[in-house]
């Protein structure tokens, strides 16, 4: 505790504040370490649920080294104030010690699909201003990619319990094992009495390579191997093709979960990854060996053939990767997993909704459909983005969703 309060007389409590201003929620950071010195932990927990439900998510995932902490003034001259720190001391101190409100309810029913970060966020939104929320879920616990993408490691599961038990407590009405768009599709719910549909399935089909060997027995998807890592047997030699988060959190719980050596192959430079800075600090100390500027074009029963790719950086500060392929080589491999990204499935879609060429689904700028009173957000909107980002673009389409309920 000691340590975290000492970070927290760091902070400067700009009148501008630019981690602030560089938060896609736009964490009231000043205020939150201002309530939090004075010893009002509570007030502070709750300013920072009311802005962000998920704060005590986001302070441990989010990519601070591009938000908050990146554009820290202190870090100019010196050590950036950690704040994400703080936020998680406190937001979990929160969880632990909510008192649920006396909330009456309007008697307005609204149907919440897939129980991911949009639609936890979602649902507590409507939950605390009175409406009846049914949340679906395909899998049998919420959280989604938090819970099923995410390594226990990284995110601790009783924190989403710490959420599950908030949102029962609120009155939410909970369907695990539930697809809607399968057994039950959208256009079932109004007339069951659902006045509006917000629609957060995520995006859950893995992007494959398109390689030869990629149907072989020993390669698998990341989204598959994250759900059940024990279910797999990898061998020693574990080659993992993908440049971001989800790459390293395979790479990680692999040498956990199976004492593998495992190789990151990808065709970025290392400076280049998408995935946090931390977290590929991390692997590194872990053991993770990374192969850079290498693009896998062939996969065999024991090895993984790859080309050399030449990396330039465009005059407008763009890059463009071009494969040599008279710099090739294999790497030996028990097993690969396959983490470049995932796209929507296909069961979700029902008449009526419009999607894009990505197979996304297609809003305007407030989560609108054109389906009067269906809403989403999240990775069905946006493609895989952060979390935080998820949360912002929630709240929104929940503002607008209230005057859609409000007049229909």
């Amino acid at each position: 505790m000691s340590s975290i309060k000492k970070e927290a007389e760091r902070c400067l409590k700009c009148k501008k504040a630019m981690c602030s201003a560089h938060c896609p929620v736009s964490t009231p950071v000043p205020q939150v370490m201002d309530l939090f010195l004075n010893g009002e932990i509570k007030k502070a927990g709750e300013l920072l649920f009311a802005n962000n439900p998920l704060s005590a998510v986001t302070s441990i995932i989010c990519p601070h080294e591009k938000n908050c902490t990146g554009h820290c003034v202190l870090g100019r001259k010196g050590a950036p104030v950690e704040f994400y720190r703080v936020e998680e001391y406190i937001s979990r101190f929160y969880l632990e010690t909510i008192e649920i409100p006396e909330i009456k309810k309007n008697g307005i029913k609204v149907a919440v699909t897939g129980a991911g970060p949009a639609g936890i966020t979602m649902a507590l939104l409507l939950l605390s201003e009175g409406y009846d929320v049914t949340l679906f879920e395909a899998e049998d616990d919420i959280g989604g990619v938090l819970r099923y993408g995410i390594p226990p490691f990284r995110l601790p599961r009783d924190l989403l319990d710490l959420y599950k038990d908030i949102m029962l407590r609120l009155g939410v009405h909970f369907r695990p094992n539930t697809r809607v768009g399968s057994n039950i599709m959208i256009e079932d719910l109004f007339p069951d009495g659902y006045k509006a549909v917000f629609v957060s399935t995520g995006t859950g089909r893995p992007r494959k390579l398109g390689l030869i060997g990629e149907t072989l027995g020993h390669v698998h998807f990341a989204i598959d191997y994250l759900k059940s890592p024990y279910a797999f047997k990898l061998g020693r030699r574990l080659v993992v093709i993908g440049a971001g988060n989800v790459a390293i959190d395979v790479a990680r719980t692999a040498i956990r979960s199976s004492h593998s050596f495992v190789t990151i192959l990808h065709y970025m430079g290392k400076d280049d990854m998408t995935a946090n800075h931390d977290e590929v600090e991390m692997a590194e100390i872990d053991g993770v060996e990374f192969i850079h500027n290498a693009q896998a074009v062939r996969i065999m029963e024991n090895a993984v053939r790859y080309v050399y790719v030449k990396r330039t950086v465009n005059e407008d500060g763009s890059l463009s990767f071009e494969e040599d392929y008279t710099q090739v080589a294999d790497i030996p491999a028990d097993s690969v997993i396959i983490a470049i990204g995932q796209g929507p499935s296909a069961d979700i879609v029902t008449a009526g909704v419009k999607l894009t060429q990505r197979g996304l689904f297609d809003v305007n700028e407030w989560g609108e459909t054109d389906t009067p009173g269906v809403f989403a957000a999240g990775d069905i909107v946006s493609g895989p983005k952060t979390v935080v980002d998820a949360v912002a673009f929630t709240k929104r389409v929940f503002s607008r969703m209230e005057e859609y309920l409000e007049n229909n």
